[in-house]
């Protein structure tokens, strides 16, 4: 499975304390950088691990926050939702419209006792703080819905769904984790592009350190008008980020063809036939297409043409989506797969250069779960994270990354060897079924 991906670009429009922009080079000197009208909900974790002086320092940091932020009717509003293994909201949208109250209301918040239910506190931010009746705007005027979440642990409950039902809502979740906080339940949690919602600091102590992130992320400009290094198409990300999309065949025709390369190198080092090595290909991006299913090709050379005459798909790098379709479509006995009584090895082999725009934990886990060993291989912007959480067993020795594809040729020479152990190529997958 390959994905040639999208380029991403990760800079932000930077905004100085006073909403000056500092960066003339990319907003344009003498122009304001203002707040977009938001209806914000802060979400915080209060249970018994946030000791009562780190509670503090979150108060601090929304504070801060609440300083950087155009508060009125007509501008930003904002509610707070304090969790612990019960949920409570401290005031609704409706309830401080001018700073000066909205930062008393702040300061009389207390912590609550024991238990971190995340997902419960997420549902009730959605059911009852996101609502008309509490003060947020209504859908017609476009007013964006944005959750912050601060934790510092991991949830008790289930968040997956939850979140997924409050951004399919409309609301955009950033979470943000703190000491202890569980890394991958806060990428369940937060909108995509992950590495503009997900943030982490080692102690409350340096969480005001985020002001400045979330100010750039709340910055009501738009970046591509104000310059971008795009080589095609610059897309604007809610107004506070920019990444690049590529016209068709962007990746380089040589690039591209050193990945079919990597491919067919692989395939090289196979006993290919119907009763020994199957082998299939999907390519993805923002959507996901079988070039070939494993019961398609019986020879090696047949294999070997096939990947030549794939041809290269432009978009994003939704590797999750990919992923359940190596789990719903490409490991059936109905594209080719011997049944599990055969004791045939499943591989999988990913290859991505870029992040993935969705979520990969839940497919990854359960294609092994099914007994499908996950290699994972990514160059340039590939995250070194997404590859060892698809990689199986010792990841260190099922996960590649290169900056770049001159070391293709020398990684499909160590998968190979993994895959075909030893002088002999002709048991276990490379051959023997």
């Amino acid at each position: 499975m390959l994905s040639p991906g999208a380029r991403v670009c990760q800079r932000i429009i930077r905004c100085a304390p006073t909403l000056l922009l500092i960066d003339p080079e990319h907003c344009g000197a003498g122009m304001h950088c203002k707040s977009r009208p938001l209806d914000l909900v802060f979400i915080i974790d209060s249970s018994r691990s946030v000791r009562p002086g780190e509670f503090e320092k979150v108060k601090i940091f929304l504070s801060d926050m609440v300083d950087t932020l155009d508060i009125s009717p007509d501008a930003t509003r904002v509610a707070v939702v304090n969790y612990a293994s019960t949920v409570k909201i401290e005031f609704l949208l409706k309830d401080n419209l001018n700073k000066p109250e909205l930062k008393q209301a702040l300061s009389r918040i207390e912590p609550l006792s024991a238990g971190t239910m995340t997902g419960l506190a997420i549902k009730t931010a959605m059911d009852e703080a996101f609502t008309e009746e509490s003060g947020a705007r209504p859908r017609d005027k476009n007013i964006s819905k944005v959750a912050i979440i601060v934790t510092d642990g991991r949830p008790q409950d289930k968040v997956e769904e939850v979140s997924a039902a409050a951004r399919a809502a409309g609301i955009e979740i950033y979470a943000v984790g703190v000491d202890r906080a569980d890394m991958q339940s806060l990428r369940l949690m937060a909108s995509i592009p992950l590495d503009e919602h997900v943030f982490y600091v080692e102690t409350y102590g340096v969480i005001e350190k985020l002001t400045s992130k979330f100010r750039e992320s709340l910055c009501g400009l738009d970046p591509c008008t104000l310059g971008h290094d795009c080589d095609h198409i610059c897309v604007n990300h809610n107004h506070t980020s920019y990444y690049c999309q590529c016209r068709e065949g962007s990746i380089s025709p040589q690039n591209f063809g050193l990945v079919k390369q990597f491919v067919n190198r692989i395939v090289d080092s196979l006993q290919i036939g119907s009763q020994t090595t199957r082998v299939g290909l999907v390519q993805y991006s923002s959507t996901v297409r079988t070039e070939f299913a494993l019961r398609q090709h019986t020879t090696k050379e047949a294999i070997k043409e096939a990947v030549n005459a794939v041809q290269y798909m432009a978009g994003g790098s939704m590797t999750g989506l990919a992923l359940r379709h190596l789990l719903e479509r490409s490991f059936t006995e109905a594209e080719g797969a011997r049944p599990p009584a055969a004791n045939v090895p499943r591989i999988a082999i990913v290859f991505t250069d870029g992040q993935s725009q969705d979520y990969i934990s839940d497919h990854t886990r359960r294609l092994k779960k099914q007994g499908v060993e996950m290699f994972a291989v990514g160059v340039g912007k590939a995250s070194e994270w997404e590859l060892r959480e698809i990689a199986s067993g010792q990841r260190k020795d099922h996960y590649f990354y290169s900056p770049d594809f001159s070391a293709l040729k020398s990684i499909a020479q160590t998968i190979s060897g993994r895959l075909c152990p030893g002088k002999s190529r002709n048991r276990g997958l490379c051959g023997g079924q």
